[in-house]
């Protein structure tokens, strides 16, 4: 049996229990009235009527069948309402129990809020204090690499001051060696300037003296008698045969072209004198070097 049962019960059944009680004293009472002797001094005109002792008590049982079943109604009634008042007083508390719940798992809920609250402001603070620790040091990172440009920097200064000293010595000296130089191949220049000179005036003289003797008659001479002995006279060649031809020789006597100039003979002659240049090539090598010279005009008289 439940608990709530069991405390409401007791109370119920001594409820119906004095209702019982009280149903009985007033049967007893109603008895004792019916049976109460009327006053002898009072006499009073009687009409009898005989009943039955079970008639009676049948009605006092009837009677006290519906007290009892009243008092039994009276008692379930009160035992209803108790038992109502009972289940809203649990009612009642279990919406005081519910509510307090809900108070408590709000307290927890904000108690958890609270506590996660405080912990993203731990959190958020020791985000803060690292992002300070982390500029900090970036700021003294940042100090330390200025202080090594800086460093640097003065560094490069100085290493570009001496090297501009140094290199303006070395400059200086550069210079002081180049004007020597220049000095040294300008007296070099001038003394080679004066020996070729000296070189040119003598073999100009030199040349002047072998072009004006003997040794060019003879160099002269064998080229034309070179060439003569080289010529094929064509058949319509006349006597008297005079002409011209310019020669082109390269160092060693080998004739690089041969053009008749002025001639009085025809285009046979003139094509004979100058197969006869190439065909005397190599031309004989000069008796003295001066007497070279890459173009010459040479005289052909075949007759003489």
């Amino acid at each position: 049996m439940p608990r709530f049962v069991q405390e409401n019960a007791r109370p119920a059944f001594m409820s119906i229990a004095l209702h019982g009680l009280i149903v009985a004293a007033l049967i007893l009472a109603a008895d004792f009235s019916m049976r109460k002797p009327q006053a002898e001094d009072q006499p009073l005109p009687v009409t009898a009527t005989v009943v039955d002792s079970r008639i009676v008590r049948a009605a006092l049982t009837a009677k006290q069948d519906a007290a009892r079943a009243a008092a039994q109604q009276q008692a379930a009634k009160q035992l209803q309402a108790e038992k109502q008042i009972q289940a809203q007083k649990e009612l009642e508390a279990e919406k005081q129990r519910e509510a307090q719940q809900q108070r408590e798992l709000a307290q927890q809920r904000e108690a958890q809020q609270q506590l996660q609250a405080r912990q993203q402001l731990e959190a958020q603070q020791q985000r803060e204090v690292q992002k300070q620790r982390e500029v900090a040091q970036q700021l003294e990172a940042r100090q330390q690499h200025v202080a090594r440009e800086h460093q640097r920097v003065l560094e490069a200064q100085a290493a570009a001051a001496a090297a501009k000293r140094a290199a303006a010595t070395a400059a200086a000296k550069r210079a002081l060696q180049a004007a020597a130089a220049k000095r040294l191949a300008a007296a070099k220049r001038a003394a080679a300037a004066q020996a070729d000179l000296r070189r040119q005036i003598a073999a100009e003289e030199h040349a002047q003296q072998v072009a004006s003797g003997p040794l060019a008659d003879q160099y002269r001479a064998a080229l034309q008698n070179r060439i003569m002995h080289a010529w094929i006279k064509p058949a319509a060649a006349r006597a008297g045969i005079d002409c011209l031809v310019e020669v082109t020789q390269v160092p060693g006597g080998e004739v690089t072209n041969a053009r008749v100039t002025k001639c009085n003979g025809d285009d046979a002659v003139r094509q004979s004198i100058e197969n006869a240049v190439y065909r005397a090539s190599p031309l004989p090598e000069p008796p003295d070097p001066s007497l070279f010279d890459r173009k010459l005009v040479l005289e052909f008289k075949p007759d003489e």
